[in-house]
């Protein structure tokens, strides 16, 4: 979180029960998780709610954590906070994948210089440096696929006659 600019007080570890199985699949999710991260978003009342869209992932956390955070959000929506009638929930790809072009609903230009930041960002991240462990038969590091990934994106915008940028990230909005 430091690498980025953000301060103490910024950022919020959530430690949810789900994860601390001691194993690599995770547990489904609980009405502790629910009621933690209800918590934080009725403090925090963000605009803007940014979860892992490939739920594929072989450990299982980030559907369990998307349904989290969906369960989280639907429920405050029911209950009629004001505040999330202004909240978008939405989803990123992983390294292995992007969105279909058709499917982007919002897409971050970056420069040269926001990609080698994105790469020491995933050199710090514990889980994604080195090798990754369900890399399948592909033998690139996670930074590798997430830049080559990412270039492809903004090449594909490119060839629609769009300005050429380095990489793009790209969003699926999730309506709940």
């Amino acid at each position: 979180c430091r690498y980025v600019g953000l301060k103490e007080g910024q950022w919020h570890f959530q430690n949810l029960p789900f994860y601390e199985t001691g194993t690599i699949e995770k547990k489904p999710m609980g009405e502790e998780d629910i009621r933690i991260t209800m918590e934080l978003l009725r403090k925090l009342k963000p605009q803007q709610v940014y979860c892992a869209g490939d739920f594929a992932d072989p450990h299982g956390t980030h559907i369990v954590c998307f349904n989290v955070v969906l369960e989280s959000l639907k429920r405050i929506k029911a209950a009629g906070d004001a505040w999330i009638n202004d909240c978008w929930l939405w989803l990123y790809k992983g390294a292995w994948q992007e969105w279909a072009l058709e499917e982007i609903e919002m897409a971050i230009p970056m420069s040269p210089e926001q990609v080698m930041k994105k790469r020491f960002g995933i050199f710090i991240h514990q889980s994604q440096k080195d090798m990754v462990p369900f890399q399948g038969s592909d033998s690139r590091e996670f930074w590798q696929r997430a830049e080559e990934r990412n270039a492809e994106t903004a090449n594909l915008y490119g060839k629609l006659g769009l300005t050429q940028y380095a990489a793009m990230e790209a969003f699926v909005r999730w309506h709940y």
